[in-house]
């Protein structure tokens, strides 16, 4: 009979851990409810998240590849973003961890919005970011305004680029409804990406 040899065993160890999975992705998109951050994930890749005209339809990450000439990066998105988030408030803090791992931020804003002034609303975005995490607060976040098509009046473009200014950053304007400014965003994301190193 074999085997011929035993050993008398032990009482072994046993723990509990907790794992939390991050998603990795280049670049993370952030932003309050509902200024178009899933459709712009699936103008942009083949990813097909829910889109709809109402706050949060957006309920867990998404990831989407962004295909530039012949080359590709991963664009992610989480649920939107609201006062309070990094307290609990909303779902934001239950994914605000998972941009933690991106090598940069793209903050949309909305330009239709006649409730919040653009600059107000990258004012709560970037609190946010600040309370839940220092290193997240200090990443690169480009803005990009978003609904140029659907702007009331030139108030909310105006107030955008006075936003830009003060950031030291040009304005970046887009229409995910019409595809106005998506191309040229993506191929100058590719680029920033290739020259950003990994956190």
């Amino acid at each position: 009979r074999s085997p011929r040899k035993r050993t008398e065993g032990e009482i072994g160890e046993e723990m509990n851990i907790a794992l939390k999975l991050k998603l990795l992705s280049d670049a993370g998109l952030i932003g309050l409810p509902n200024v178009g951050k899933s459709t712009f994930l699936s103008m942009t890749s083949a990813a097909k998240p829910k889109i709809a005209d109402y706050p949060f339809t957006t309920l867990k990450p998404g990831l989407g590849v962004v295909y530039v000439i012949d080359e590709e990066f991963v664009l992610a998105d989480i649920p939107g973003l609201i006062e309070g988030a990094a307290q609990g408030a909303g779902l934001g803090i239950k994914f605000l961890r998972h941009i933690e791992r991106t090598r940069m931020l793209i903050h949309i804003v909305d330009l239709s919005d006649t409730t919040r002034r653009p600059d107000l609303a990258i004012e709560i975005i970037e609190k946010e970011l600040e309370a839940f995490s220092r290193p997240l607060s200090q990443k690169k976040v480009w803005l990009v305004g978003n609904k140029m098509d659907a702007a009331q009046d030139d108030s909310n473009i105006k107030y955008f680029q006075q936003a830009c200014e003060k950031r030291k950053q040009p304005p970046r304007l887009v229409s995910c409804a019409t595809g106005e400014g998506i191309r040229e965003l993506m191929l100058a994301i590719f680029k920033d990406i290739h020259e950003t190193d990994v956190p």
